[in-house]
Formats: structure tokens, C-alpha cells, sequence
């Protein structure tokens, strides 16, 4: 067997987005990553639902009649559509769908498919569970406290330290997220800062919001999270195009690429000029959206069966997006940015 031992950026690059790569292949995934792992929009519609609440939110702080809908790892295209459905009358919605595989048949005509998230728009740019799946560096300390790149070997899995973490990468990790003792591992999250500083430089004006497992300096998982996906069950990481590959998220150092923020972190609400930033949790941005566990009263059964019946199907899919230890725990990153009327 041959070794090809590469860091662990370009592995996973090569192993999800190459022309054979787990996004791209019809035939390694031909139903789309909702066949591999369950996000909240396959979870409910309610969730799709609520971000049709916040874009309609949108444009009345724009005080626009039409606004962009950017989803940006928009998969088979389900959260756009489920938004497209539940817009308000009125409302005129342009929709873009940000995706590196090929157009879905049947798509919804009105859904312009594309590889970047269009420059210039208005609107709202909604990326759910796309920066987990920016490919990143892992890098891990030695027995002498040296910071050192993994590197991985794309036919099993199998990883070796190589050289010093230097440049960039050793400035980020100094600022974001400090390693010291031997065996301590981190994700190096600067290609995901840099990206999603471009997802938002992509607004003329409106709501940049990204939405993913992240954690936050302070509470930085001490052996990182890298790790795989398949068939709906977690995986070995392998970088063979075979499972997807996935790390959570520093959303705070995200938040600081796109603000320019000192070392140290973000505080939870920051504004800076004409960009205000909010760092929080899927429950409570989904509670101000009307998201709730709440059941329905037991006298609805009486009055209207089938209606409590609804009713309780609808609690259960909420307490499922809203729930301590699963889907509410995600963070929301929420950058406001350029002129609102009603800001």
C-alpha cells in the first residue's frame, strides 16, 4: 500500500468536494446529505417555518418588499423549498441555493442553483450546518508541548504528527483556542473565519446567519470533535470520500474574523459601525420565532380532537429543535449588516 499522508484540510477537501468526493458523487450519496445525517429542517417544518418568519423579520427592518434568500449549503434544496411555502403573501422572495452538487431535478424553477452565495444582494443569507463541513486543519501537541499538524492517511484513516504549526494557524490557535499539555487537539478554524467573512461581505444589507454545533473559547473540547458521518450513524473519520467529515464550530473567532474583533473573543451582542453581531443558541432564537414545546390545553381535546391532536405533534417537533443536549443547544451567529430602516 502506498502511503500518502497529507494534513488534514486537504484530505477532507479531496474526500468531500474532489469530482468523486462524498457532496459530489450521486453514486457515493445520491440522496444528499439527508441521507447521512439529520439537520434541523429534516427534523421538522416547523424549522423551516421559522426562518420564513425571520425573513419576512428582514425585510421589514429593510423596509423592502422583496428580499434574497441565500441558503448556503442548501443540500437537495429542502429548506428553501419549505421557506418558499411558508413565505407571507406579499412577499416577494428571490432564492438562491449555494451548492457545490448539481441542481436537484424537480427543484422549484424559481430557485436559482449556484457554487458561491451571489455578491450584492439584499435580504437574508441563512447557512445551516455549512461550516462544519469547511475543511479545516487539525493540529495536536507533542510530548515536548510542540503544536503539530495531524496528518491522515486517506485509505484507513490512520494519523501521524507532523511538523510545527506555524504562520497564521499558530496565531490563530494562539488567539482562539491555546493548546498546552501533550495530547491536547484543536480544529484549526481560520479557513471557516475567513469564509464566513465572505458570506457576509456578500450582503449589501440585511441577516447573515450561520447555524452549526460550535463551541466557544473557554469551552473548547480538549481532544477536538473531528469526526464522520454515514448512512445516519457516526463513523472513524476516513478522508476516502466514503462518509462525510465534519468538526464543530469555534463561532466566537468566526464572529471575530468577520468583525475584526480583538484577542480574547466577541461579547454575546457587539456592534461595530453598521455590523451588529449576535452569538446565542437555537432555543432562544427559535423562541422569539414562535418555536415552542409548549402543549396544547387538554380542554382542545374536548372542543377539537383533531386539532390537539396537531397541536401535540407540533410540541413535539418543537421540543425536538428546542431541546437542552440536542438541536437547541446549536449556536446561532446573527450579523445584521448595512442600513436597517427599522433596525
Amino acid at each position: 500500500m502506498t502511503e500518502d499522508w497529507r494534513g488534514w484540510r486537504e484530505a477532507a477537501q479531496t474526500a468531500l468536494y474532489g469530482d468523486e468526493g462524498f457532496y459530489r458523487s450521486p453514486v457515493r450519496s445520491p440522496e444528499g446529505p439527508a441521507g447521512h445525517f439529520r439537520t434541523s429542517v429534516h427534523a421538522s417544518p416547523l424549522f423551516a417555518r421559522a426562518v420564513a418568519r425571520l425573513l419576512a423579520r428582514t425585510a421589514g427592518e429593510l423596509g423592502a418588499g422583496t428580499v434574497a434568500l441565500v441558503d448556503v449549503g442548501a443540500g437537495r434544496g429542502e429548506l428553501l423549498t419549505g421557506v418558499l411555502a411558508a413565505a407571507p403573501q406579499g412577499l416577494e422572495v428571490i432564492p438562491y441555493g449555494v451548492e457545490v452538487a448539481a441542481r436537484p431535478p424537480g427543484l422549484d424553477p424559481r430557485i436559482v442553483w449556484c457554487s458561491e452565495p451571489p455578491r450584492g444582494v439584499t435580504g437574508l443569507l441563512f447557512a445551516n450546518e455549512w461550516l462544519d463541513n469547511v475543511p479545516v486543519e487539525v493540529a495536536e501537541v507533542d510530548g515536548d508541548g510542540v503544536a503539530r499538524y495531524v496528518q491522515v492517511r486517506a485509505s484507513d484513516g490512520a494519523e501521524r504528527l507532523g511538523p510545527p504549526v506555524t504562520g497564521a494557524d499558530a496565531a490563530w490557535l494562539e488567539r482562539w483556542w491555546p493548546l498546552s499539555a501533550p495530547g491536547e487537539r484543536a480544529e484549526i478554524g481560520l479557513p471557516r473565519d475567513l469564509a464566513w467573512a465572505r458570506a457576509v461581505g456578500s450582503l449589501d444589507a440585511g441577516l447573515a446567519v450561520a447555524v452549526d454545533y460550535a463551541h466557544v473559547r473557554g469551552g473548547r473540547p480538549p481532544f477536538g470533535t473531528l469526526t464522520g458521518f454515514r448512512g445516519g450513524r457516526e463513523v472513524h473519520p476516513v478522508p476516502d470520500g466514503s462518509c462525510d467529515l465534519t468538526a464543530h464550530v469555534a463561532l466566537d473567532a468566526c464572529a471575530g474574523g468577520a468583525l475584526g474583533a480583538v484577542p480574547g473573543g466577541v461579547e454575546p451582542t457587539e456592534r461595530r459601525g453598521a455590523v451588529a453581531v449576535e452569538l446565542t443558541d437555537q432555543r432562544t432564537v427559535l423562541g422569539r420565532l414562535g418555536v415552542s414545546g409548549e402543549r396544547p390545553p387538554l380542554s382542545l381535546a374536548a372542543s377539537d380532537p383533531a386539532a390537539y391532536v396537531r397541536g401535540l405533534a407540533a410540541a413535539g417537533e418543537a421540543a425536538e429543535l428546542t431541546a437542552r443536549g440536542g438541536l437547541g443547544d446549536f449556536g446561532w451567529l446573527l450579523h445584521r449588516v448595512g442600513p436597517m430602516v427599522h433596525g
